[in-house]
């Protein structure tokens, strides 16, 4: 499955983005999707996560409460949304697909990567 991060920006401390992933070569409903992030001279971290069906979701600690996973399977699309961005939270987003359909904790099975797309807060 080939992916496609989009939506990314430049907003200020607070503000709101929401991010897609879209799917093509293949239907997303086979797969956990989930999204990540690089910031500038750090590791890839994990975002969030959520089941084929939608019913299960995971948020990393940083992002609970800010930001919200969730998909539209019948538009192949998988969005996240962010409130109350923070300059932390300045990064580059990927998304990704586990081929586990209700994996949404083993990070490590995540792949299919695309190009991402740049999320810059200011302060």
């Amino acid at each position: 499955v080939q992916l496609q991060a989009s939506g990314g920006g430049l907003v200020h401390t607070g503000g709101s983005l929401r991010l897609s992933c879209a799917a093509s070569g293949r239907t997303l409903s086979s797969y956990a999707m989930g999204w990540f992030r690089q910031a500038p001279g750090k590791e890839r971290a994990f975002v969030a996560s959520i089941s084929w069906s939608g019913t299960m979701t995971r948020c990393a600690d940083s992002v609970k409460g800010r930001f919200a996973i969730s998909r539209d399977n019948a538009q192949n699309t998988v969005p996240l949304r962010m409130n109350s961005l923070k300059p932390e939270d300045t990064a580059v987003y990927y998304c990704a697909a586990n081929p586990h359909p209700y994996n949404i904790d083993s990070i490590a099975d995540f792949g299919s990567w695309g190009q991402g797309t740049l999320v810059t807060v200011s302060s």
